[in-house]
């Protein structure tokens, strides 16, 4: 079990404190649940267990799901290719997901039109604007990247985590 997966409990036990470690789901951490499997496999979310992409039928959701947790660790290429393997690629996720893990490998305009495609589809998708601003802070554009943040704000507030990071984006551009 991972250090993130663990939490410290104290028991007393026969008058002496012990500390007994309990898993924790990782969504519980406020951490992505998808783990990632070895090149060349897919979570399989259904079966809780890693399985070779070739042929594994797996719901696009899915797919979308485990391509964010491979950009996420930085395997942006194989985030990628299990993106091309959606049977529906023009969904607000994906292209998010696309726009991300395009940006992450230094296309960041390339990364900022699959973030506009998104948004067209879903105006409301918090996670792609926090996104679509942060690109912008990478091209200089302050600008655009607040009115992202203003629009983040009218989404969710100023303590939702898209809020949170895109203001620390704007406050410090050398984190993203």
């Amino acid at each position: 079990m991972t250090t993130t997966m663990l939490r410290a409990a104290a028991l007393i036990v026969g008058g002496s404190l012990a500390i007994a470690a309990l898993p924790v789901p990782a969504h519980a951490l406020g951490e992505d649940t998808t783990p990632t499997c070895p090149k060349g496999q897919i979570y399989d979310q259904k079966a809780q267990k890693c399985v070779q992409q070739q042929g594994a039928n797996i719901p696009d959701d899915n797919r979308a799901d485990y391509a964010y947790s491979l950009a996420k660790a930085g395997r942006y290429e194989e985030a990628l290719a299990v993106l091309d393997t959606v049977k529906e690629p023009n969904t607000a996720k994906v292209l998010n997901y696309r726009g991300y893990a395009t940006r992450k490998l230094g296309r960041t305009d390339e990364g900022i039109t699959y973030y506009l495609q998104s948004v067209k589809l879903d105006p409301n998708y918090a996670k792609v604007r926090e996104y679509l601003g942060e690109a912008y802070v990478i091209k200089g554009r302050f600008d655009l990247a607040r009115e992202q943040l203003q629009t983040i704000e009218k989404l969710c507030g100023t303590g939702c985590e898209e809020y949170r990071d895109l203001s620390e984006a704007l406050a410090d551009p050398s984190g993203i």
